[in-house]
């Protein structure tokens, strides 16, 4: 005696996998988690901090200039850039609720090299990379002024 009949089983397994299917974007979407910053310099863990999103450096990788290719960075800003929050009051722009999660946010970018801190949107692309990269556009004034940077997400050792 089998639980399901070949068609229901079908139709059941075609259920399962579009459901899947259709929480992926929602999760690749999702900024929560580590990233390596496009230069590599470092790790950064954006998290909830309050009602926003922030990231915080959580380890050093490098020290290469954004600005000056293949010259060491000299920070603008004298702090240790371990524990720095660098992405700050990051809230969705489009809303967002349960049955559909926010695709962009907005907030603020810190740059060390310069010691400027600049508004930023930031949404989450799967395009090139399937474990996803975190576009950051940084600006001053308005969005056309700006750039942007892709950041790697940290993969898990399996």
């Amino acid at each position: 005696m089998t639980l399901f009949s070949r068609p229901a089983f079908l139709a059941l397994s075609l259920a399962l996998t579009v459901m899947h299917a259709a929480a992926q974007p929602a999760a690749a979407a999702d900024p929560r988690g580590r990233w390596i910053t496009a230069n590599g310099n470092l790790e950064v863990e954006v998290a909830p901090c309050g009602a926003a999103l922030c990231g915080t450096v959580t380890q050093v990788l490098g020290n290469r200039s954004m600005s000056r290719e293949g010259a060491a960075m000299e920070a603008a800003d004298a702090r240790p850039a371990l524990g720095m929050t660098i992405l700050r009051d990051f809230a969705p722009v489009d809303g967002g609720d349960a049955a559909r999660p926010p695709t962009e946010w907005s907030g603020e970018i810190h740059n060390r090299e310069n010691g400027k801190t600049y508004r930023c949107h930031m949404t989450v692309s799967t395009a090139e990379q399937p474990a996803g990269e975190l576009v950051l556009h940084a600006y001053v004034g308005i969005p056309l002024f700006g750039k942007t940077q892709r950041w790697s997400r940290v993969v898990a050792a399996q």
